[in-house]
């Protein structure tokens, strides 16, 4: 999500419902989405490059968004035919009941979307990972891949979360630091049984 600022007091978050998650969970969405989230406007074009995909292929796609309201036309960049896209929103919460819905559609592209959110993450670490040794010391001291295992309540677990998430948007609120970069924050919280 983009930085909180005095042009962009809190970011705006989307929460899927049926209808939406639908047209969002196909992998290729999802990562249209997050780069223009991430990165600003572009066009079909050059996110067909980046991607490795054709431009009528991402342009179908951004249509689609466009459809469910995830994404618009940003004319302000285009120029003659060129055809510029942004995102509308700066992120997307998932409602957990979406995964219980007693439509089966609605139930599988919740599965898709958590499994494309979590093959996303993997390949984000695996790419610092890979990238990490053309980064200054201070970068690379200043990265954490922690686990931890607890002993928690699903009541307690909740509000861990919450916790979490609360410390992370507090930092939204700090000024630009000299040598400030996008540092990405994941989070994962999950019960597991023992011996699994």
């Amino acid at each position: 999500m983009p930085e909180k600022n005095a042009e962009n007091p809190s970011p705006e978050v989307r929460t899927l419902d049926a209808r939406s998650l639908r047209g969002l969970a196909h992998p290729l969405r999802i990562r249209l989405l997050a780069a223009l989230r991430r990165d600003g406007p572009a066009t079909a074009s050059q996110l067909g490059e980046r991607f490795g995909e054709s431009s009528g292929s991402t342009s179908y796609h951004l249509r689609q968004l466009a459809a469910h309201g995830f994404v618009e036309d940003a004319p302000e960049h285009g120029k003659g035919r060129e055809r510029w896209w942004k995102a509308i929103h700066d992120g997307t919460r998932f409602d957990e009941s979406l995964m219980y819905d007693e439509n089966p559609e609605t139930r599988g592209a919740a599965d898709v979307f958590l499994q494309e959110i979590a093959t996303i993450h993997a390949q984000e670490t695996n790419a610092w990972l890979g990238d990490a040794v053309n980064w200054p010391k201070e970068w690379r001291r200043s990265t954490d891949m922690s686990d931890y295992t607890l002993r928690l309540s699903a009541e307690q677990s909740f509000e861990l979360i919450h916790r979490m998430h609360e410390l992370i948007n507090s930092y939204r609120d700090l000024p630009p630091a000299e040598g400030a970069e996008t540092v990405r924050v994941h989070t994962h919280a999950f019960p597991r049984r023992n011996g699994e």
